[in-house]
């Protein structure tokens, strides 16, 4: 039996999977919620031991132990928005799929397949259950230029207009929205382009900031947009007030000079003196 309150705040669940150097993951999105103001409750997908500049190793979690976990949460929590991050296997994206076919509350989907050290988290045979069970339930898929490749399986953008298209083709899959994100690109602007279903694309733009630290930028910004998501804010306005954010934090990273290899970017760069 449901036991939802009326929250005195605004609240997103994060699925994900666990960064125990806690620059991405969980640990980022957490972050990130409450950074920008929003109550964060969270169901781990996945246990991996990674660090700065390597994964080492990824645990998933027992099926029915994350489908507990998205019960426990809903029965009794409030949820204004939702992000989903590192889902490992089919069957975990299966499970998270049913959980959530009832459900009407917005979901923001960053397809983690690739971490920034080049280490694969997506097994190949998810690749497929990704496509057909979560992509037509995002209210916005956020993938990089190689994520939005592999779901097409083509070549990656290089420029802004194969960026579009490639946007149209993810959104033509089933989502009401698709971000673009444009960080693996050159050039010395970095541009997401956000691609709607009943508006004009919307292009994102931001100076490259030069900085080896920027684990967790994907993570972040979907957490972020999500947490926009969960004060009231339309997908546009979400995506331009996590686009600031983010760069903010970027360009605070260096600040917090954490680990040797791809440090985390700084989400509290506003409230830490």
């Amino acid at each position: 039996m449901s036991n939802i309150v009326s929250n005195s705040v605004s609240t997103a669940l994060t699925i994900a999977g666990s960064d125990s150097g806690g620059g991405a993951g969980i640990q980022a999105d957490l972050k990130s919620f409450s950074a920008l103001g929003v109550y964060g409750a969270s169901v781990i997908t996945a246990v991996t031991a990674q660090n700065t500049q390597e994964v080492t190793a990824v645990h998933g979690i027992p099926d029915k132990i994350i489908a507990a976990q998205i019960e426990a949460v809903l029965l009794d929590i409030r949820v204004d928005a939702l992000k989903i991050g590192m889902l490992a296997t089919s069957s975990i994206i299966q499970t998270v799929a049913k959980k959530l076919e009832s459900q009407s509350i917005p979901i923001v989907l960053d397809p983690v397949m690739i971490a920034k050290s080049g280490d694969v988290l997506l097994e190949e045979e998810a690749i497929l259950a990704l496509r057909s069970n979560l992509l037509p339930m995002a209210s916005l898929l956020t993938p990089n230029l190689p994520e939005a490749a592999v779901l097409l399986n083509t070549k990656m953008a290089t420029t802004f207009d194969e960026m579009e298209n490639q946007g149209q083709a993810l959104l033509d899959m089933g989502p009401q929205a698709v971000l673009m994100k444009g960080g693996h690109a050159k050039g010395s602007n970095c541009v997401d382009i956000l691609v709607l279903g009943d508006a004009p694309a919307i292009r994102f733009t931001a100076p490259r900031i030069e900085t080896t630290n920027t684990h967790g930028t994907g993570c972040t910004l979907s957490s972020s947009i999500t947490a926009g998501l969960a004060k009231g804010l339309t997908i546009p306005e979400a995506t331009s007030e996590a686009h600031s954010y983010l760069q903010g934090a970027i360009k605070a990273a260096d600040v917090l000079s954490i680990g040797s290899g791809h440090g985390p970017v700084h989400h509290f760069y506003e409230s830490w003196s």
